[in-house]
């Protein structure tokens, strides 16, 4: 079955907190849906706000859609205007959009108490509302709001409203769990009691209060919607809306709807990412389908089993998303992962079985100790190429001191002096810096720039402390992850002591290590193949 998807992330997904976009990110996003494959493309709610008028204002001339539909986003007309006159209506003319939406009233309780109409006038604004947009020849989608808690407190009520939106035209009646709270099974009575009822496309829109607006939504076109509104990674006011990205999955690969196409679904990971980089929010490592820990295994026996056929812990094939298969290594890691981490960097011939077996006690080791190896791939691959080398000292620390200043309001001044011992001799070097931190790695570099010019290129991209036990106040244990990058890629790093300095000390000194090993072996040997 077809199923037709209307994107609302530009205007409902707006309303989630923490979410804002510019004109310019708005223009962007759409034609991001646009190119993979979305019917609708919801822009805002012209009457509303004046970023939403500049933004039909630039689509006009700024927004080239090859696909997808634009829509703006209104209210019927208000209950002492006449609809040509009322200036909610206009804005909507105005947009000059293909299509509109429009949403009113379905539950008796917000005509009585908060729009304060009789049932004929609110029958009245939803009726002359849609007729007049149609008469101008644009598609009109109807939004029933509330429908759900309509229909539970006033069925006739509510079916009446869907009467007088049809009668006047309207091309699609979409049904509204504006308050998220509808389970699921009455929702599957409620849609196919009105599918009964209507001809038509019939609509769906849900959120997620109670966490059900992807399975609610997904009900609804199994039993014969085939319009479904959502927003990107579920953005949305209070739980947000229903999740289009995990609705589109599962309607395509999981029922065999027509939604996007799969050639468009393998693009769905790149979009949410990207959507939630404009947003300026992390997008959930746990997100359905598209996270980084969709596709990660952690336990040993999983690793195992899924190596031999990766069916038997996934549910669809991370390409078929966009996504990718992770393995985590951990103090849970069998020898599969260690294996499956050596083949993913094409060292699986490298390391001896012996080798395999000590690097995975060291794991252990460490994870117990506090160590998190599952989000510092670098220690990771640093304890590798240890196993793969001569395991001979690059550098030492000699000795190091360190001082603060600080004078009244002035921000504080830390002096690192440091002696380092490397194979060519003994370098020593005094670096002054804004925090502990950068005055240990300047100084560092500093006495390793002239054998080992190679750290310079090395540069520090997120630093993050995590006190292990709180409870202990300030003996407690921390675990420094430190993100490292250099002119080809980036690593993390991570250190565990009851000093944060020293545990930022220790990650330092593994990532500027791993550096080092790198550029001497690029591509890891075993010692017993290089003799």
């Amino acid at each position: 079955m077809r199923v037709f998807v209307y994107d609302t992330t530009l205007r409902d997904g707006t309303q989630g907190e923490h979410v804002s976009f510019s004109v310019a990110d708005k223009l962007a996003i759409a034609h991001k849906l646009d190119e993979i494959g979305i019917d609708y493309i919801e822009g805002g709610w012209p009457g509303s706000n004046p970023r939403d008028e500049e933004f039909f204002e630039r689509a006009k001339t700024h927004l080239r859609l090859s696909r997808a539909r634009l829509v703006a986003f209104g209210s019927t007309r208000h209950a002492a205007n006449a609809v040509e006159d009322d200036d909610n209506v206009r804005k909507l003319v105005e947009s000059a959009t293909p299509a509109v939406a429009i949403f009113g009233k379905s539950w008796s309780l917000h005509t009585e108490r908060a729009l304060r109409v009789s049932e004929r006038q609110n029958l009245d604004m939803i009726h002359s509302t849609v007729a007049y947009l149609k008469s101008l020849g644009r598609e009109v989608i109807y939004d029933a709001e509330h429908f759900f808690d309509g229909y539970q407190t006033d069925r006739d009520f509510a079916l009446r409203t869907l009467e007088a939106a049809q009668s006047a035209g309207a091309d699609s009646l979409v049904l509204c769990d504006t308050n998220g709270g509808t389970l699921t099974a009455r929702l599957g009575e409620i849609v196919e009691d009105v599918r009964k009822r209507f001809d038509g496309v019939i609509g769906i829109h849900t959120h997620n209060d109670s966490e059900l607006a992807v399975a609610n939504a997904i009900a609804a076109v199994e039993l014969g919607a085939t319009h479904v509104q959502g927003t990107v990674n579920g953005y949305g006011e209070r739980c947000g809306n229903c999740n289009l990205v995990s609705t589109i999955c599962n309607l395509e690969l999981k029922l065999g709807h027509t939604v996007i196409g799969r050639e468009n679904v393998a693009r769905l990971t790149a979009l949410a990412n990207y959507i939630a980089d404009t947003a300026n929010l992390r997008l959930a490592n746990g997100s359905a389908f598209v996270g980084k820990s969709a596709f990660a295994h952690k336990g040993g026996i999983h690793v195992s089993a899924v190596l031999r056929d990766a069916e038997t812990y996934e549910h669809v094939r991370p390409e078929a998303v966009g996504n990718e298969r992770r393995v985590l290594v951990s103090d849970l890691s069998g020898r599969s992962n260690i294996a499956f981490k050596l083949q993913e960097k094409g060292w699986d011939d490298k390391l001896t079985a012996e080798a395999r077996k000590e690097v995975l006690e060291r794991i252990k080791q460490l994870e117990f100790e506090g160590y998190e190896l599952e989000a510092a791939d670098g220690s990771f691959e640093l304890l590798v190429r240890q196993a793969l080398s001569d395991r001979r000292e690059l550098f030492k620390l000699d000795s190091m001191q360190m001082s603060l200043r600080k004078r009244g309001r002035e921000h504080t001044q830390c002096e690192v002096r440091m002696r380092v011992e490397t194979p060519g001799g003994t370098n020593s070097a005094q670096v002054a810096a804004s925090g502990p931190f950068d005055a240990m790695a300047g100084a560092l570099r500093q006495c390793l720039a002239s054998e080992y010019p190679e750290v310079a290129d090395i540069r520090l991209v997120d630093y993050k402390v995590r006190v292990l036990d709180p409870g202990k106040g300030t003996a407690a244990k921390v675990r420094v992850l430190i993100n490292w990058a250099d002119h080809t890629t980036n690593w993390t790093t991570v250190g565990v002591s009851d000093d944060v300095l020293e545990a930022s000390w220790n990650a330092l000194c593994d990532s500027v290590r791993l550096e080092l090993r790198r550029a001497q072996q690029p591509e890891p040997v075993a010692e017993e193949e290089s003799a």
